[in-house]
């Protein structure tokens, strides 16, 4: 499990390849739900999603290991363009395994950045077993949410929200495998013990959720959602142990309020989200 001081860290490593993305305060969703509401802008971060800072903090750790084959991953797309980006900035090949029904705008911004990408299974899991294989054959693999140096990167969204704002007393995180509630709960908990931590997840892909009522890791079953970036059937059990630990609750939303949400920020903020991110 990564610790305060490894977040810290990669945040000192990963800090002059990133965009320091703002804390805006809403107004009128404050007034609507009766507290001071903020969004860290992520979807300003290079590559569009924070997906990048746990991508570089993680092959700037296993950069001695990489050689000519480079790296392999496995993405619906934030966490492929993540990779294919990072990849470019230090110089190595990247492949991607991609669902095939990957968008083709993500695919399309992953090429961009230098990945190939190849189109193999239905989900998230199927992508991971592909990806794995092609490791076999040299690439180093670098796993989208089941790692520490992984959880690590992405847990520096956490020092930056209570360096900018202190008084902070709730983070409200999306869930697809895990790696991001997993950074930001170890980070924030460990600066301020009485934070609390929420996350939320698509109620058709409702994994953590399944794995925190169980109190195992469970797989479900998955559909088609509006927020495919955090469609994942089977959290990571590093992360399960993680949310158990500091997470305070879970909750679900369906996919109409999703959408909802789309619009909702559209109209207030004008800001234009995907599904994964507005939970």
């Amino acid at each position: 499990m990564a610790s305060l001081e490894e977040i810290q860290k990669a945040g000192a490593e990963i800090e002059s390849s990133i965009i320091r993305t703002p804390l805006v305060h809403s107004p009128a969703l404050s007034r609507m739900f009766n507290c001071n509401l903020y969004f860290k802008m992520e979807n300003l971060q290079k590559t569009g999603s924070f997906k990048i800072r746990g991508a570089l903090n993680k092959i700037m750790q296993e950069r001695d290991k990489i050689g000519s084959e480079g790296v392999v991953a496995a993405s619906a797309g934030n966490h492929a363009q993540g990779v294919a980006f990072s990849a470019r900035r230090f110089g190595v090949p990247a492949t991607i395994v991609m669902p095939e029904w990957a968008s083709i705008t993500k695919q399309e911004a992953t090429k961009a950045y230098g990945g190939r990408v190849v189109l193999h299974g239905e989900n998230i899991s199927d992508c991971l077993d592909k990806a794995r294989e092609i490791s076999a054959e040299g690439p180093v693999f670098i796993h989208p949410y089941e790692d520490p140096a992984i959880i690590a990167g992405q847990g520096t969204i956490a020092l930056e929200i209570l360096e900018d704002m202190p008084e902070t007393d709730a983070v409200v995180v999306p869930i697809g495998g895990g790696g991001l509630i997993s950074g930001i709960a170890i980070a924030a908990k460990a600066l301020k013990p009485e934070i609390a931590v929420y996350g939320v997840e698509a109620e058709v892909c409702a994994s953590a959720w399944a794995s925190r009522k169980k109190g195992s890791v469970e797989s479900v079953s998955t559909a088609l959602s509006i927020a495919d970036g955090i469609c994942v059937k089977r959290i990571g059990a590093l992360n399960f142990e993680i949310i158990r630990k500091l997470v305070d609750d879970i909750v679900l939303v369906e996919e109409e309020h999703i959408a909802s949400a789309i619009l909702l920020l559209i109209e207030r903020k004008k800001i234009l989200a995907e599904g994964a991110g507005v939970v």
